[in-house]
């Protein structure tokens, strides 16, 4: 996949941004390995990302569960699990 594709690259977290503002929203993984992240994030079928990989100062969680950057744009859903918060990106 193309996810596991970039994160083969890197030899640590791997930084997602804002495709509008470009300003950093995520840095994964960060508490997990590389094949946990990438395994939730494959059954799920879309980055899943946990409290610690949120870059919280450009983004927000809406009342409804929407997931947001402090700028507006639209970058997902937090769908808790009997694990913790998880932002379906």
């Amino acid at each position: 996949s193309p996810l596991a594709s970039v994160m083969a690259k890197s030899d640590g977290p791997v930084t997602f941004y804002d495709s509008v503002t470009g300003k950093p929203l995520f840095r994964a993984p960060v508490g997990r390995s590389v094949e946990d992240f990438l395994s939730e994030s494959a059954v799920h079928g879309w980055p899943s990302f946990r409290d610690s990989e949120v870059v919280w100062e450009n983004v927000r969680v809406l009342r409804d569960g929407e997931t947001v950057s402090v700028d507006g744009t639209h970058l997902g859903h937090d769908l808790p699990d009997r694990t913790g918060n998880r932002y379906c990106i």
